[in-house]
């Protein structure tokens, strides 16, 4: 039965299709333009709030940009109550609720937003009185509502799931605690009991602490002179209190000794996501970090770097191979990575290692170093359309202590890095041999290929060190075993076979409208999927026992040969009975971790060839998640559907929550509302015209 699920799947996948591009000729790098920003101009309250104008009566807007200096901050059991303290500002003060504030700012065009170190406004000019009355509410007089803020905690655990199945954000985890230890501000990894700990009372100590003006920038950019700016500054922030504001000194972070291999086991992934890391001391605004941004533009950059036309343009491991470097006050860090064919993982870390030795080794030719500098160039000028560009580059001016001609010479200094500099840049802050090479991917595919790299250490999806012998699976286990004790579970064999039919009715939200599911299925394995929104069918899909029909919005397609081979199995009503009677095809596939307890793989090979893993609690024997691979537009990418919640109907157990893919990113949530067991089912239900 739970394979009506799968086929919601099929209902919504769609892939874009992507144009290939000729690059059998390298670009031409195009002229830089040259760009001039406009000069600022500054001063401060008595309160200590730093204040700075830049000019532009281009078009009538202005923005208030309110930024806080302050230290980083280590959050301890509470990680993640900072990003929620701009979203309780904002959700509410105690003149206007949120939906008021809400109404408010888009009754004049406006935005309005903030952070635990910020607050933003922008409007047209002769809005500005009105936007400042809000700006200025949100900052004096935030509320804090409980409501407001369980919304944010549920709204950040649900978050939290998905990401448990992300190799993305797994592979975030596991640097961050690698890069800078869980002691440090940038290496703490949130969980969910950690939300759970956090309090209004946590959000109002941190505002009462921090929002002071003396540790504050205030940065007005737009349609106003610098006298008008004077009166709104005084009148507007000239009361605001100021006070003692602590402060933070933290351990440097640095690279290790030697390369160190980090793997994370996914063993349902059909690609690695591969990162080279690690990280350095490099300030923002020092002439180093001019040169560095140059040489990773060339590095890794963009679609004319080395690293992508050797990885993807040359190899043909990866749609997309990028670095980066980052400077920081505290700490930066440098980072290449890519998602590459899980059997190429080994090979791509050769290469982007490869290349790191390169840009230190070799000279850059005056062509290619000029594209990259263009290209530097040409997203600076274009960040420059953005008011909040204009602010940040001018309190990064004041905070850093940087030449007061540092952004209008930024243009300048890019173009006269020199292949040399590159080389030498590349010598201090690239470095091949003393990196972590992070690779969250089915590591039994690859992990005595990746000890040539360094010394290998595994971990889990919170980057806590692992001993891979503990993920074995127990002796004496089978496929067959798991899929007996499934059975056993969710109602007997015995019991499953007086089972002739099942009717399953579903609901699920979509673009603000709720979707009706039905399905039924009726032993042997005879089935029918309807999907409904708004009265109308969107998909129905039958299958009368030995061919199938599909039919909808995109049209009818009759289902025949292997794919009615597979159909008639995902029919059957529990269809783990059958891979046992059939002598299928099965074989164990590892232990995953979902929702917190080990669930063992089972590797089901359909009748057309095509594999599907299901996961069973290793405790209850319930399923809990059917992962599934499909081609997209960038190649074979692996979906999971995942099942809970499991309820009693007449002796047999079914989930009543599912977890349905609709892409890549996006899943639905799905619940049942019923289930009838041997229904009486009409003969013409499952009938094919």
């Amino acid at each position: 039965m739970k394979n009506t699920y799968i086929l919601i799947a099929l209902l919504f996948l769609s892939f874009s299709a992507f144009s290939q591009l000729d690059r059998s000729k390298k670009p031409e790098a195009a002229p830089a333009k040259e760009i001039k920003i406009g000069d600022y101009q500054k001063f401060e309250l008595k309160n200590g709030l730093k204040v700075i104008v830049v000019e532009n009566k281009k078009i009538p807007r202005v923005a208030f940009s309110l930024i806080l200096d302050r230290d980083p901050l280590v959050e301890g059991d509470k990680v993640g109550y900072l990003s929620m303290v701009g979203q309780l500002m904002r959700s509410g003060t105690t003149n206007r609720t949120k939906s008021q504030l809400d109404e408010e700012v888009d009754f004049i065009g406006a935005s309005l937003s903030a952070s635990s170190s910020s607050i933003f406004g922008s409007s047209l000019t002769k809005h500005q009185n009105k936007l400042l009355d809000l700006m200025t509410d949100v900052l004096y007089n935030p509320s804090f509502p409980e409501d407001e803020l369980d919304k944010i905690k549920k709204q950040t655990v649900s978050g939290l799931k998905s990401n448990q199945d992300d190799p993305n954000a797994i592979s975030g985890n596991v640097r961050s605690r690698l890069l800078y230890g869980s002691n440090h501000p940038y290496g703490e990894i949130q969980l969910e009991e950690h939300v759970e700990n956090i309090s209004v009372q946590d959000i109002k100590d941190y505002y009462k602490t921090y929002f002071k003006p003396n540790i504050a920038y205030l940065a007005i950019v737009g349609d106003i002179t610098v006298k008008d700016a004077k009166k709104i500054a005084k009148a507007r922030f000239g009361k605001w209190e100021r006070g003692d504001v602590p402060t933070v000194k933290y351990d440097q972070p640095s690279a290790p000794e030697k390369n160190i291999v980090a793997l994370v086991n996914r063993s349902n992934s059909v690609q690695t996501v591969l990162n080279v890391n690690y990280p350095i001391d490099l300030k923002p605004g020092s002439p180093e970090s001019i040169q560095a941004r140059v040489m990773n533009q060339v590095l890794g950059g963009g679609s004319a770097s080395r690293l992508f036309l050797n990885i993807r343009g040359d190899k043909g491991f990866t749609y997309g191979a990028y670095s980066s470097i980052s400077s920081d006050e505290l700490v930066g860090n440098f980072n290449a990575s890519a998602s590459v064919r899980t059997e190429v993982t080994d090979s791509s870390t050769v290469e982007f290692l490869y290349e790191m030795g390169r840009i230190g080794s070799e000279d850059v030719e005056e062509g290619e170093l000029q594209q990259a500098k263009n290209v530097i160039i040409g997203g600076f000028g274009r960040s420059l359309e953005r008011p909040q560009t204009i602010a940040s580059f001018a309190i990064s001016q004041e905070r850093y202590n940087l030449d007061e001609n540092y952004y209008n010479n930024y243009v300048k200094n890019i173009q006269a890095v020199t292949s040399q500099e590159v080389k030498e840049i590349a010598n201090t802050y690239i470095k091949p041999e003393n990196a972590f090479i992070v690779a969250v991917g089915k590591t039994s595919e690859f992990a005595d290929k990746m000890a040539q790299f360094g010394e290998v250490k595994h971990y889990d999806i919170y980057g806590n060190e692992v001993d891979p012998s503990l993920a074995k699976l127990p002796e004496g286990l089978t496929a067959e075993s798991v899929l007996n004790k499934y059975l056993d579970a969710v109602g007997g064999k015995e019991n499953l076979a007086k089972l002739n039919s099942v009717k399953m009715n579903m609901e699920a939200s979509m673009m603000g409208q709720t979707m009706q599911m039905e399905a039924s299925k009726m032993a042997p394995n005879k089935s029918v999927m309807e999907v409904k929104m708004g009265g109308n069918v969107m998909q129905k899909i039958v299958f009368d026992g030995n061919k199938g029909k599909a039919s909808g919005m995109a049209g009818t397609k009759m289902i025949e040969g292997d794919d009615a081979l597979d159909l008639a199995l995902t029919s059957s009503i529990f269809e783990e009975a059958v891979y046992l009677e059939k002598e299928m095809e099965i074989r164990l596939a590892g232990v995953e971790t979902i929702e917190g307890n080990d669930a063992y793989g089972v590797e089901v090979i359909s009748p057309s060839g095509k594999s599907v893993t299901r996961y069973y609690d290793s405790e209850s024997g319930f399923l809990v998640r059917v992962t599934n691979t499909v081609d997209g537009p960038q190649g074979a990418m692996t979906l999971s559907t995942d099942f809970s919640d499991y309820v009693e109907y007449d002796g047999y157990f079914f989930p009543t929550k599912l977890k349905q893919p609709m892409n890549a990113q996006m899943k639905m949530d799905i619940s049942v509302t019923e289930v009838i067991i041997n229904a009486e089912l009409p003969a013409d239900l499952f009938k094919i015209e």
